[in-house]
């Protein structure tokens, strides 16, 4: 199971750092990565992190806001999510895979977590 937590309502510009904890599964053998969802839209990636954290992939609109972070003796991923837009909001998943399928497609994973609401005020 993953559970996600640590949204809320902030200002832009504004900081938040979601959590991902995962439990049943052997963590470090997992791609782990975060998606989003806004109302009226379709899910989309944000960014992902290798077994080991060594690579990670950003969509293009958090690039150098978003910082994704593995620990695997915590069994748990994180996001850091800096200078935050209105654009921003939306419902966030993380999600798992041992699949080495294309990362960015929400069918590549097999495990998904609850989801953490993230609101943006301008």
């Amino acid at each position: 199971q993953l559970q996600a937590s640590g949204g809320g309502l902030v200002q832009a510009g504004g900081s938040l750092r979601l959590s991902c904890v995962a439990s049943g599964l052997t963590f470090r053998n997992y791609r782990m990565a975060w998606f989003r969802q806004a109302p009226e839209k379709e899910r989309e990636f944000v960014a992902v992190a290798s077994w080991s954290s060594s690579i990670t992939y950003y969509a293009d609109n958090v690039k150098g806001r978003f910082t994704v972070s593995r620990d695997n003796a915590k069994n748990t991923m994180y996001l850091l999510m800096n200078s935050l837009k209105p654009e921003d909001t939306a419902v966030y998943f993380c999600a798992a895979t041992q699949r080495g399928d294309t990362y960015y497609w929400t069918a590549s994973y097999d495990y998904w977590g609850q989801g953490t609401l993230v609101t943006v005020s301008s």
